[in-house]
């Protein structure tokens, strides 16, 4: 591997992100990987690259037009930059194509078929017109584009049928005409009559296609093409700094102003009409610099997440969570009042995070419940114990983040739901966003008032909870929640961006800018003790690590000696390969079947180790611009599984890949024996459980 000099000091953010992307591709590529879950990884792939344009392109195009170029982190040269992205992308939707190519033939292997509107039996095409003309074609409304002076608004996330139509023997020129595919409405797969032991899929475009004759009969034209195309939009919500509007109506107004965004990428299939394909362009007012990107047949690969269950032979289950030995047959809260527990998710069951507030909703010594709320599941179950706390006279209060990206509308919802039964819901601050995962419950126990709760990496969502690594301390440690009560506090009487209260915490590390300072003095502990040539050394695991002033204290005390270890699911734009390091940095990306979301922080200390968990990543926005919370782990136990967890990722040498400065995502390949982080674990955790359980030392 090349060490390029020190002046270019870091990866652009976006470019690292579509390295991260590229790594969810790789899985999709691995034959390893079961058939299911190799569709799944696409589908994934696709949705965060829509995500990726919906905010990050349209936020590099706005740049460009204001001409800033300082307002944004790493991004001095936007149009290098979006330079660059149409160069990668375009290289990874040649990849995806043909990792779709090869998943069709692994397809048929398990007599899995997607077939299309000519490929239909007699049998099937005759179940085809049945099914569009009872629950397709009302949900169809062809649009007439040439007709139409003012063009549609295409909506983000769906996919359009672009139809050209003609009449084989005469001289009349072709129409054009636009239809939305309600997927939505109907989802995107049918199920077709097959042969035994076989399963035939037909995409619901395609069970539009096959009836265009029908559709459009009373023209007279006998020759249809149709093919796909989609357009993403800047997905940014401009909220306005106009005090007199509150930030309800800001987001609502957001929300709509959404639906117009600017369109940032429009997807096409690359054998659709040329005329057609003009006309389009032309009407979205797209430039060849706007992201006009060929692909194949299919477009919105996101619905493939979902691609239909029962039709896989081979089902590979999911290793079942399990209960925390601690939580065995007794109350959460009487457990979390003797002792601190730390969950594993998705290794632990998420349930007590629910039963912990369902308890408190009906005991009758609490008088209070406070809880922070990012992204929530669409049937929560936190909301539904929340609701029915109120109903038993307790004291809810919950922040409901109404900012988080894409659930700004869910979470309006819940508001209203919350507010409705007699809740107090707090919505943000402004210019701010509130991510701290937080939960501090009130019970009066022997006539004194007592404190417990958690404090959690991850959202309070049972849905994700399945599938993303998390880590969840339950306590009642009184430093902790004094804390947690002083945050509130923050929360419920801020004072615009003031964060003076939040200086008084004394266990907490608390975003905005607290936590900062509090790392620089921890990275320069260690790198003290490295110039002592004592031990020393720093592990961190995040999701993300893109703030300058972090990288630079961790080239600092890489220079210094001090043995730096780093484990970064996505953005990482850390150089974390140089000369000048005394000692390499050992930095890699684990991207496996869960979802790698904890933030976990290990300082060497003279021995005696500070641990953190946290719900921020090294980000600008994360240090600066939110409510976060670092959260110190004291006990002795916690602070063991956690350090022997991160050693087990750091061994990992099958879903592990080095990140390293030329963003190759080569696969970590050393040591003889295989280690798959998540399987190992698993295994850990439950085999810990087994022995206590066994032993009955819980």
């Amino acid at each position: 591997m090349s060490h390029p000099p020190f002046k270019q000091k870091t990866i652009a953010r976006d470019i690292s992100w579509l390295s991260f992307n590229a790594r969810v591709l790789q899985e999709a590529a691995d034959k390893t990987v079961p058939l299911r879950e190799r569709i799944r990884f696409l589908g994934i792939f696709s949705n965060n690259l829509d995500e990726f344009f919906r905010v990050r392109v349209a936020t590099l195009k706005r740049m460009m037009q204001v001409g800033s170029k300082a307002n944004m982190h790493l991004e001095n040269n936007p149009q290098q930059i979006l330079d660059d992205i149409q160069m990668t992308v375009l290289n990874q939707q040649s990849e995806f194509a043909r990792i779709w190519e090869d998943v069709q033939q692994q397809m048929k292997a398990q007599k899995i078929f997607l077939v299309n509107e000519n490929e239909l039996t007699p049998e099937q095409y005759l179940f085809v017109r049945d099914y569009y003309d009872a629950e397709v074609s009302s949900n169809v409304i062809p649009l007439m584009i040439e007709n139409i002076p003012a063009f549609p608004n295409l909506r983000d996330k769906s996919i359009y049928l672009g139809v050209v139509m003609w009449k084989k023997d005469s001289a009349l020129k072709k129409k054009y005409a636009l239809i939305e595919v309600p997927s939505r409405v109907l989802g995107r797969f049918v199920i077709l009559p097959s042969k035994q032991n076989e399963h035939r899929i037909i995409l619901l475009e395609d069970v539009i296609r096959c009836n265009l004759p029908e559709i459009f009969s009373y023209f007279g034209y006998d020759q249809y093409h149709a093919h796909v195309f989609k357009v993403t939009r800047d997905a940014e919500l401009d909220i306005d700094s106009d005090i007199s509007t509150n930030i309800i109506q800001k987001i609502e107004k957001g929300l709509k102003n959404r639906r117009k965004g600017k369109p940032v990428r429009f997807v096409y299939d690359k054998e659709m009409d040329p005329g057609l394909l003009e006309y389009l362009t032309r009407r979205l007012n797209l430039t060849k610099r706007d992201n006009l990107i060929p692909g194949g047949r299919i477009h919105n690969f996101r619905h493939f997440m979902d691609f239909p269950e029962q039709v896989f032979k081979v089902k590979r289950p999911r290793q079942k969570p399990f209960d925390h030995p601690l939580l065995a047959d007794r109350r959460v809260s009487d457990a979390v009042l003797e002792k601190d527990i730390m969950l594993h998710l998705p290794y632990h069951s998420f349930t007590p995070l629910i039963d912990i507030i369902r308890e408190a909703a009906i005991d009758p010594d609490v008088s209070t419940i406070k809880i922070t709320c990012y992204r929530l599941a669409s049937q929560s179950k936190v909301i539904n114990a929340l609701i029915n706390a109120v109903r038993n006279g307790k004291e809810v209060l919950v922040m409901l983040e109404l900012r988080a990206r894409f659930d700004e509308e869910a979470n309006l919802e819940w508001k209203s739901r919350l507010e409705e039964e007699g809740a107090k819901v707090l919505v943000g601050i402004p210019n701010m966003k509130v991510h701290a995962k937080l939960c501090m419950i009130r019970k009066k126990v022997k006539d004194k008032n007592v404190l417990y709760g958690f404090v959690s990496t991850g959202n309070l969502n049972e849905k994700t909870a399945r599938v993303y690594g998390d880590h969840c301390l339950l306590t009642s440690n009184p430093r902790i929640m004094t804390d947690l009560s002083r945050i509130f506090n923050y929360l419920e009487h801020h004072r615009g961006g003031d964060v003076h209260a939040l200086k008084n915490c004394q266990a907490i590390i608390p975003s905005p800018s607290i936590v900062r300072n509090e790392m620089y003095k921890l990275i320069d502990e260690e790198i003290r003790m490295a110039k002592k040539r004592k031990l020393c050394g720093i592990t961190l695991k995040m999701n993300s690590l893109s703030d300058e002033g972090m990288i630079d204290k961790l080239y600092e005390a890489a220079k210094a000696g001090v043995p730096v270890r780093l484990i970064v699911r996505g953005i990482f734009c850390m150089l974390s390969e140089n000369k000048k390091f005394k000692i390499p940095v050992k930095a890699i990306s684990i991207v496996d079947e869960y979802l790698e979301h904890a933030r976990v922080w290990v300082f060497h200390n003279k021995g005696k180790e500070k641990v953190y968990i946290s719900s921020a990543d090294w980000m600008l926005r994360n240090l600066e611009h939110r409510v976060e919370a670092t959260c110190p782990v004291w006990d002795e136990e916690i602070k063991k599984e956690l350090m022997d967890i991160l050693e087990i990722q750091l061994r990992d040498n099958v879903k592990a890949r080095w990140l390293d400065n030329e963003l190759a995502n080569e696969y970590v390949r050393t040591g003889r024996k295989q280690v798959r982080s998540q399987v190992d674990i698993y295994q850990y955790l439950f085999n810990k459980t087994m022995e206590q359980i066994e032993t009955g030392s819980y």
